[in-house]
């Protein structure tokens, strides 16, 4: 029992720490939730996306993937152009600001392109294959038959974390509710995805 604990911890720990960064998704989760739109769903995506892909990892697919270097690079080429064109949006949002931080519903038609947005922004990152799949389907492998306990922790991180991140941003919805402070954030935004963009196309 104690083996299978110590498993989970460090795969929560190094899932945590792999998740908790500046990035694409996050920044994507913490607008929505800020916004209070789709947070459920996104959440649950972003959240299960990490299960599949943590799972496939500590299956051994991530060896298998690494043998064909053209996959990467691929996505590479993908996930750069789209982080570029939100990067662009987020821009222009900045240049062309709103009146503040609408917290009411938004309409269906909303939600579906928020849904949308958050499996491209999932499944078309790279560094979601190289954190999950690879890093972790590594470090799940040395943990022998305790990896599966390793990638459970590793799970429940990213739930944790996303649930934190999108419904904890509710809590700055009154200071977002200012045109100027949302154009701040916007502005993380945009240079976040520009920059990401620009090294994964650099980099394909």
């Amino acid at each position: 029992m104690n083996h299978a604990l110590t498993a989970a911890a460090a795969g929560f720990g190094s899932g945590l720490s792999l998740i908790v960064a500046i990035g694409a998704q996050n920044a994507f989760v913490l607008r929505q939730g800020v916004r209070r739109d789709a947070v459920l769903a996104v959440v649950g995506i972003c959240a299960l996306s990490d299960a599949v892909l943590i799972a496939l990892g500590v299956g051994g697919v991530g060896a298998v993937v690494v043998a064909w270097p053209g996959a990467v690079r691929a996505v590479g080429i993908v996930g750069g152009a789209f982080l570029l064109c939100y990067g662009a949006l987020a821009a222009r949002r900045v240049l062309r600001p709103g009146t503040g931080l609408r917290t009411e519903g938004e309409a269906a038609g909303s939600r579906r392109r928020a849904v949308l947005t958050c499996l491209a922004m999932t499944w078309l990152n790279p560094h979601v294959y190289l954190d999950t799949v690879f890093l972790l389907g590594s470090l799940a492998a040395d943990r022998g038959a305790l990896r599966w306990t390793f990638g459970l922790g590793a799970a429940c991180a990213s739930l944790c974390w996303f649930a934190a991140l999108g419904f904890g941003a509710r809590l700055l919805g009154r200071f977002l509710a200012r045109p100027g402070a949302w154009r701040v954030l916007d502005a993380l935004v945009a240079v976040t995805m520009l920059a990401m963009g620009a090294l994964l196309l650099a980099g394909s």
